[in-house]
Parts: structure tokens; sequence; C-alpha cells
């Protein structure tokens, strides 16, 4: 077995490479050798080697007392400070290891090898006769000894090409096709610039990608607007660089640890105070040009304002599950009374052409120009999706395909959640200079008759209500929809959306405001550079949608998931007006939203437990009448919420800021029931965060 083994080290190349045929490549140098000619560099290095082992090893006495007569083989290297350690030693006697390490490790030092002019490691395998003879002279060199053929010889070196291939890491992400982490404050710091007069720019569909933005804001200049002179190595990770940030000639990743560490007060309620303490980490990459990845990992516990945890523990999926974190799925109890709630987002993203991105993974996805979305938005937890961006003339279409779970107790089966399927195509045209239009229609189904991914459904440009009819009412819930912006000049842009669930025109006509006018509008506008001050954004919007909008009577075909809209977080039967500002300034930056709406709530008092068309879980032929339908019809109530945020951005690399948060909230319905009552609430928080995605607490 010795034998096999030494024989393995003899002719395995893997450990070494000793020949000089390539001039990119050379051996340490003993200090005796620095003039010799280049191409007799290994020859001295080995016949020192052989030297200085034939006058320091001291055969041990074991041997001669034995009479033993044979060979050893040892393996060893010369590492990047010119230093030799022995990697593996093979000998009968456990002595002669023993002094072979002694002797290698007593070696001189010497100048390091080299490959390609950079200093690299060189492992050699030689023999040591015993009892010695001085091998210098009488036996070949190591580069003999360690022969390999060309093959052989180029793949030792494959290796240290990849080391080789590393660069200067050159922010590739900025130009890849990876998604800009979607959070509102920050896709405003390049709002004006995608939206100036004249751009061939689509603003709906959400989130972007870096190389679709790169066309119209330079990311690298205005990082090195805010980069800080920092040449230690904490210093650059702490103030402007990912922690890990690689580069090659064809491949490039990051990874950065992920926190969002809060402490806060909520003066409305009976424990001391709210926290969360998030731990994560993301990686994210690319390969070539055409192939991007990114992945990220939570692991958190939380205990919110005393409203925010009455409407977690709302959404309660069944099961022993006490609650939903809104936007962030399923939570189980922290201690007692807070949660725990591990979230997992990821996705691929591949562009093979200048027309086309796919992308597949688990998130979400935002349509429209607005705070809020009537039509697609990221208020609920991420799922799986896969996604079609097509792109040229003036249009952008995006077709997008998500698994939901309507994770309701009436629909459990085998202790599992139900599976629904929304597809849904966008379609976004330039009509000039200054006017867009988004066409928007989208279906839900469910696994209906085993029937699964609906294959009726994966045609991308094919009409979806059509499909409803054919396969049948009941087995889908199709919904219309249209979006429009117009550039008034560079810095003012006007925007709404439209949507309609269901329509009967006949009793529009009549004027009886029937329960079937299901429909959502938006209006809003926004001003960059608002009264030319740089950076500033002032926002107004106003949000109506009528009762039962985005209800289905087979409940599971609602537009929802996880017990969470997949349109506005109030659901439907209210009005909003919402005012943002919003001013970044270097570093510091600011938020402020101020939220008034009116929303009718059913009663569920066990008098009245009429459906009023606030709740899209419930069954719309739960109603209470036809027509007189309006807005705000049962437990009206009026909602006020207004949010200061603050603070500074520690690193632009990944986001991570330091803010001071303060939110105000007055609720109040016209009568106090079980579940919903008068209360107002003033939370202040403070904390650390990677801003990578929405919260939204304005419900």
């Amino acid at each position: 077995m010795k034998k096999f083994i030494v024989l393995v080290l003899l002719i395995v190349q893997y450990f070494g490479y000793s020949q000089n045929t390539y001039l990119a490549e050379k051996p340490p140098v003993f200090e005796n050798c620095q003039d010799v000619a280049i191409d007799s560099l290994q020859t001295c290095f080995d016949r020192n080697v052989f030297d200085f082992v034939f006058h320091n090893f001291k055969v041990p006495q074991r041997v001669y007392t034995e009479a033993y007569k044979g060979e050893m083989v040892v393996l060893f290297e010369v590492d990047t400070l010119g230093q030799f350690r022995v990697i593996y030693a093979d000998a009968i006697y456990p002595e002669l290891k023993e002094e072979a390490i002694r002797v290698f490790s007593n070696m001189p030092k010497v100048i390091p090898a080299t490959y390609n002019s950079r200093k690299t490691f060189k492992q050699y395998s030689i023999p040591i006769k015993i009892p010695l003879v001085n091998q210098s002279t009488t036996t070949e060199d190591l580069a003999n000894v360690n022969k390999k053929t060309k093959l052989e010889e180029a793949a030792t070196k494959e290796f240290d090409s990849v080391i080789a291939d590393r660069r200067r890491y050159e922010n590739r992400e900025y130009t890849s096709q990876l998604n800009i982490p979607f959070v509102h404050s920050e896709y405003a710091r390049f709002g004006r610039q995608m939206n100036l007069v004249g751009t061939n720019s689509h603003t709906a569909s959400k989130p972007f990608t870096y190389e679709e933005v790169a066309h119209y804001y330079d990311f690298e200049a205005e990082k090195e607007k805010l980069k800080k002179d920092k040449s230690s190595w904490g210093g650059r990770k702490l103030w402007n660089e990912h922690l890990v940030q690689l580069e090659g000639k064809d491949y490039w990743f990051t990874i950065d640890p992920l926190l969002d560490l809060q402490v806060g007060k909520d003066t409305d309620a009976d424990f001391n105070s709210t926290f969360n303490n998030t731990r994560g980490i993301a990686v994210q990459g690319g390969l070539g040009k055409k192939f991007s990845f990114y992945t990220a990992f939570f692991e958190s516990q939380g205990r919110f304002a005393d409203y925010v945890n009455r409407y977690a523990e709302s959404l309660k999926a069944f099961g022993p599950d006490p609650a939903i974190i809104p936007g962030r799925g399923i939570a189980k109890r922290f201690k007692t009374d807070a949660y725990d709630y591990p979230v997992a987002e990821a996705y691929l993203s591949f562009t093979p052409s200048k027309y086309f991105n796919f992308q597949f993974g688990q998130s979400k996805t935002f349509l429209g120009d607005g705070y809020r979305s009537l039509v697609l938005s990221d208020i609920a937890s991420p799922h799986p999706f896969f996604k079609i961006n097509t792109k040229f003339w003036k249009i952008k279409y995006t077709n997008t395909w998500m698994w939901l779970k309507d994770v309701r107790p009436e629909v459990e089966q085998d202790k599992a959640f139900l599976t629904k399927y929304i597809a849904n195509h966008y379609l976004s045209w330039n009509v000039s200079k200054r006017v867009n239009i988004g066409l928007f229609e989208s279906v839900i189904w469910t696994n209906s008759n085993n029937r699964g991914f609906d294959v009726n459904y994966l045609n991308p440009i094919i009409f979806y209500r059509a499909i409803e009819f054919q396969t049948g009412q009941g087995a889908g819930n199709a919904i219309l929809g249209a979006t429009a912006k117009y550039k008034w000049n560079d810095n003012i842009n006007l925007y709404g959306q439209f949507v309609l669930d269901e329509f009967a025109l006949d009793d529009v006509t009549a004027g009886e405001k029937s329960w079937k006018n299901k429909y959502a509008y938006q209006l809003g506008i926004k001003y960059y550079n608002a009264f030319k001050v740089d950076n500033l954004m002032l926002q107004l919007e106003y949000n109506r949608i009528r009762p039962y909008a985005y209800s289905h009577n087979t409940i599971v075909l609602n537009y929802g998931h996880t017990n969470e809209s997949k349109a506005h977080p109030w659901g439907g039967n209210f009005s909003e007006t919402i005012l943002i500002g919003r001013y970044h300034y270097k570093r510091w930056f600011a938020n402020a939203r101020l939220i008034y709406g009116v929303k009718g709530f059913d009663f569920n008092d066990g008098t009245d437990n009429f459906s009023y068309g606030g709740d899209i879980y419930r069954d719309y032929n739960d109603r209470p009448f036809d027509s007189g339908v309006e807005v705000g019809q049962g437990l009206k109530t009026t909602i006020f919420n207004g949010n200061l945020q603050a603070g500074y951005l520690i690193n632009p690399a990944s986001n991570l800021k330091i803010f001071a948060d303060i939110t105000y909230r007055d609720f109040n319905p016209e009568a106090n029931t079980a579940t919903t009552f008068k209360n107002s609430t003033t939370w202040v928080s403070f904390g650390i965060r990677n801003d990578l995605f929405n919260w939204y607490f304005d419900f």
C-alpha cells in the first residue's frame, strides 16, 4: 500500500509543477541562484534542496540498527513567503518522517515562485535514498522527477490562471440585469432622469433593472459623489464597498450581511417597547454579460406597534402560527408577545438579446407610477414568479406568472395551503414624448378539477377574458386595467390608473349604484426638484376603490395572497388621499407622508354580519343590498396616518442606513366593535438597516 501511495505522489501532477516550459512561470530561487540564467533556475533550486538534505539530514539510529536500505518520499511546498513546509512524508519508520519535517522546516527562506509575475505556491515530491547519498550530483533534478506531458502541464496551471484572472472590482452590477431593490424613496433618486420629456423609458413596471436605468442615471458618478476617502480595509467596507466583492473576466459577485435592528415605543401599547431584530445575508453576481443572480435570506424577530400586531394576527393562517407579518410572511410565536418570521428571496435574470429579459425566482412585482398600485402591488409576501420583459420600438410588454397561496382554514386540505395562480399582461406604449398609456389584464385561477397550472394562460399575448369564458366563469377571475402618464414638463408628471373588476353598463346608466360596478381608479402628480430645490420630490395621490372590487363569489379567486391583497392594503370600499415629500442631500435623507382616508368595514357583531365590500376575502353574495352601493358604506371609519423618517446613508453599496422614524395614526370608526374600534397611536423608533424593500404600516 505504501509503495502505491509513493507511486501516486510521484505521478499525480496536481501536486506540483516544476518545468520552466512557460516563460510566465518562475521557480523558487535560493540566494546563491539569483545570478543564474532563468532557464537554469530550476536546476539550481533542485541541487540546493538535495545538497541541504544531504548535509543536514540525520539518519535515525534505528535505520543503522536494522540495517535498512531503501527510499523515502517527501512531498513539500514553497509558499508565497518563500518558506518550506512538508505536506506528506512516506517512510518505513516514523523517525524518518519526523527528521524530514525537521530538515525542511530549517530550509533557508527563498524568493517565492511566480506565475504571470504573481507570487504563487510550488509543490514538489522528491525521493530520499537511505542510507544518504549526495543526490545533488548523482540524481536527476526535480524537474525530471516531476516531469509532465504538455496536457498535464497546462492542467496544473488552471488554478493559478483562475487566480490571475481576478481584477479590480468595477461595480458591474450597475450595468447588469439585476433588479434595483424596489424602495419608493430610492427610486425617487432617479425618477426625474427617467421621466424627462423625450425619454423612451417605461416607468410603471417595477422593479427596474440596473441596465435599463443606466441609460438615464449615472450610478457610478453618483456613487463617486458619496464616496468617503478611506484607505483602510475596514473603512472602505463600512463606508463605500460590499463586504466581499470579486470580479474576473467573465464573472463577478458580492456578499453583504443584512441588518434591520430597531427599537421603539408605541404610546397605545401595554408592552414596554417595540423592536425588530433582522440578520441576514445577500449574495448577487453575474456570469458573462447576459446572466445575473440574486439571493437573500432574512432571520427576524419583532414586536411592532400594537395596531400592526393586531393586523398581523388578523391575517393568521390556519395552523398554530399566530400571525402573518404584512409583506413578509408567516410568523411563529417568539417569547410571549413577539414574532419570529424568516424570509427568503431569490431570482435568476437572463437577457439573451436587447429585446428580452427573463426572470424566475421568489420576490414581488409592482405596476404603476404611484405610491399605491391598484393593478399589482408589492404589499403581500414574496412568492414564486416567472417574468418576461419584452422591449422594442416604443413598447415594453411585461408578462408575469405567479404562484400564490390561500392560507384560510376553509380551504385547508391535508394540512397544506391551497395554491392558486395569477397570469398577467401589461403593455406600456409611449404614444409621444409626453404621453404613456398602459393596458393591463390579469386572471386568477385555482386547481379546480385538478387542472393545476392551466396551459390556457401560458400564452403571453392572448386575451385572458376570452379564456375565462371558455374554461367556465367559475374557473377564473379576470381583471382589466389601464394606466396613463403625462409629462407636463421635465419636473412635473401626471399619472393615473383605472381597474375594472366587473362592470354593468345598464346599471351605471340607470344611476342605481349597482354592486356589480366593481372598479377602482387613481389620480396623481409628482413634482421633481420642487420649487427649484434640487432633490426635493413632492407627490399628491388620490385612490378610490368601489365596494366588492377584487373579491369573488368563489372566495379563492379573490385578488389576494396569504390573506393580503395583491393591490391596495386597504382592500376595497374606501377613498384615500396621500401627500408625500422626499428629500436627500449627499448621504442625508428625509421622507414625510400624510394619508387621510375613509373606509367602510363590516360590523360582524352577530346582528349585522353582511359583507359591505371592504374585505376581499369575503363572498360578495353576502352583501346586504344590490343597489345604492357607495364607497364607505358599512361601518364608516376615518383613518389618518402621518409618518416622518430621517437618517443617514452609511454605505451606498449595501444601502445601509441609520434612521429615526415617527408615525402617528388615528383610527376613528363611527361605532366600536370587537375588531374595529377607536384608537390613536404615536410610534417612535430608531434603528439601522439595509433598506432593500418597502414596509407598509399605513393601513
